[in-house]
């Protein structure tokens, strides 16, 4: 069984409104999808270094998963989807 099995429809639901609480920001017309990137210039939500922290602090107290090292956290916060695994991974999903 692969880490994407144990990731639900609820689990990423959640992780995309954790997300969006985080940042502060709605959710954008037609909903954020889980492979939508959530940085960079393709990005809707138009997150910054401060959004990233956010998150990343959102996280920690969630899930009890530090994110310190930032290549990794970089990866991780590339969308919903790739959060997800990377909680899957840490066995948080």
């Amino acid at each position: 069984m692969s880490t994407l099995d144990t990731v639900t429809p609820e689990f990423i639901d959640s992780l995309k409104a954790m997300v969006l609480e985080a940042v502060e920001k709605t959710t954008p017309s037609g909903g954020l999808g889980d492979d939508e990137p959530l940085f960079g210039p393709e990005a809707r939500l138009d997150l910054d270094s401060l959004d990233a922290l956010q998150v990343s602090m959102a996280i920690q107290q969630r899930f009890g998963v530090r994110m310190p090292d930032s290549k990794e956290t970089r990866r991780a916060l590339t969308s919903i989807a790739h959060l997800a695994q990377h909680l899957a991974q840490a066995g948080k999903a």
